[in-house]
């Protein structure tokens, strides 16, 4: 099957957390067997790009990352605001799909998930899911900004051309904000499980865990960090 165009571009977050004894762990999540694209693989929270999330309104609900700034990492063949875009992208996707809000104030303070907070954002992930509620008049509500500092650039991947369905899509790292428990089901997750990257390669290898290669490739580099302290450190997430 030939492509008849060129590739979407899309945003996949990878969170982190520190592993239960020892380590880190990436959370990884299992898309419905009935999706169109990576139907039963385990990958990453992400999907493409939308107009809106390069759209001014939702531009001006960033913080911590300028345009300008955003286009000197992704590349010059993205204006600033396509390149912005993929960082609101990897935001809005991560909290479309399992929940968890990368967010601060106008200053750039990390949001705090307090209990009354916690029950209003469950409601607006609702109303999101359900189209009810954009997720820029969400972070209105709460008068809040996505986090884009939370986030730094891992990698980028293309979808080879031989396929119908082409993403171009940017990995980004993230740790998973302190207070937050991602969703273990939505309506793009089947399944999500936590794993240090060892653990996932080890059940890919014995046909328990399938996943295509750029999910593989991300885990394997993830592999040489022996803790969660020394990944945040090498790209520049650390506090």
């Amino acid at each position: 099957m030939t492509a008849s165009g060129k590739p979407k571009h899309a945003a996949t977050v990878i969170l982190l957390r520190p592993g239960e004894t020892r380590g880190f762990e990436v959370f990884l999540t299992r898309r419905p067997d009935g999706m169109p694209f990576l139907g039963g693989m385990y990958c990453y929270p992400g999907g493409t790009v939308s107009k809106e999330d390069c759209a001014a309104a939702m531009v001006s609900r960033t913080v911590g990352r300028t345009p300008k700034e955003a286009r000197q990492i992704i590349g010059a063949a993205f204006t600033p605001t396509q390149a912005i875009g993929l960082w609101v992208a990897a935001v809005r996707e991560v909290f479309e799909e399992v929940g968890v809000l990368l967010a601060a104030d106008s200053a750039g303070a990390k949001m705090s998930m307090i209990s009354e907070r916690a029950g209003r954002l469950i409601q607006h992930h609702h109303e999101v899911s359900e189209k009810r509620l954009s997720f820029a008049a969400l972070l209105q509500r709460e008068q809040l900004y996505c986090d884009l500092a939370s986030l730094s650039h891992f990698s980028s991947w293309q979808t080879p051309a031989q396929f119908a369905m082409r993403f171009d899509t940017r990995f980004f790292l993230a740790a998973l904000p302190q207070g937050q428990i991602p969703l273990p089901t939505s309506y793009e997750v089947a399944h999500s499980v936590w794993l240090t990257p060892d653990r996932a390669m080890q059940l890919f290898t014995r046909g328990e865990l399938p996943m295509i290669f750029p999910t593989f490739a991300s885990l394997r580099t993830l592999a040489d960090f022996e803790t969660l302290e020394s990944v945040l450190r090498q790209f520049d997430l650390a506090k």
